[in-house]
């Protein structure tokens, strides 16, 4: 999971330059005309992050990956409107005691399954948020639809602990038993990002990365929890993540304002 964060900070380091080298080379007509193609745009796309969690979050879970899409409209002034869905995986538990299971574990922190044998089982982080934002594009080229993107937003966030029985042999963990010990939660979430947009012209090569921060108020959302009792009158835990984001850009819809410039 380090490696893989690491990488996605690497070619975010990396992605930025690029990116304006590759926009001063298209943008630099000294000795032609040179069209400026400011537009109203619509595009839907793929993201993926490395995330660290914070808060109620990091004192169960170690970093994960998530994966997301979303519809965004681009207007010609360069706002940004947008509703998003985010799937957030493969947080492992820091406790490998098991403690948050009872006495389903032994003094040994070993699980026997129905057959008297040691239990195979996995746990892990699953996180998602819905949500909608708003955005402001501020271009740093003559290219007026690739520049520094910001935004924020708000929206639903949830929270459990996956259990995977692997061959269905514990008789605890079998059917609705399972969520007695998942820590569903939720609640409301505010998310914020910075980062850099690139939108080329032939609508060919379209994608942004930069840095995301999530922060989201949760309790539990079920009634009772096994070996901790009833939720009633729980108060909402803070989370947060933090962490890298690219994203791949799917034009739907552009309207476009020309302007030419002409050069002597």
């Amino acid at each position: 999971m380090k490696k893989v964060i690491l990488l996605l900070l690497i070619g975010l380091c990396v992605l930025p330059a690029g990116l304006l080298a590759q926009s001063h080379i298209k943008t630099d007509f000294k000795d032609k005309n040179y069209v400026d193609t400011a537009a109203t745009m619509v595009w839907t796309g793929v993201t993926m992050s490395g995330q660290l969690p914070l808060g109620y979050l990091h004192d169960w879970f170690k970093p994960n990956l998530a994966v997301g899409t979303g519809l965004t409209i681009k207007t010609k002034s360069n706002w940004t409107f947008d509703i998003n869905l985010s799937y957030m995986f493969g947080g492992n538990l820091r406790d490998t005691t098991y403690a948050f299971l009872g006495d389903l574990a032994n003094e040994n922190n070993i699980i026997w399954d129905g057959n008297g044998n040691k239990a195979t089982l996995y746990f892990e982080g699953r996180y998602w948020m819905f949500g909608a934002g708003i955005g402001k594009l501020i271009p740093v080229d003559r290219w007026n639809n690739s520049g520094i993107w910001i935004r924020v937003g708000g929206g639903y966030f949830g929270h459990k602990i996956r259990i995977n029985d692997y061959n269905n042999q514990v008789p605890q963990l079998d059917g609705d038993y399972k969520k007695g010990y998942d820590h569903l939660s939720g609640g409301f979430a505010m998310y914020q990002f910075i980062g850099y947009l690139f939108n080329q012209k032939n609508r060919i090569l379209n994608f942004y990365g930069g840095i995301e921060f999530y922060e989201a108020w949760t309790k539990p959302s079920r009634n009772y929890i096994f070996y901790e009792g009833p939720t009633a009158g729980v108060k909402n835990g803070f989370s947060g993540l933090i962490g890298l984001k690219i994203g791949w850009n799917i034009p739907l819809y552009e309207k476009k304002s020309v302007t030419t410039f002409y050069y002597r």
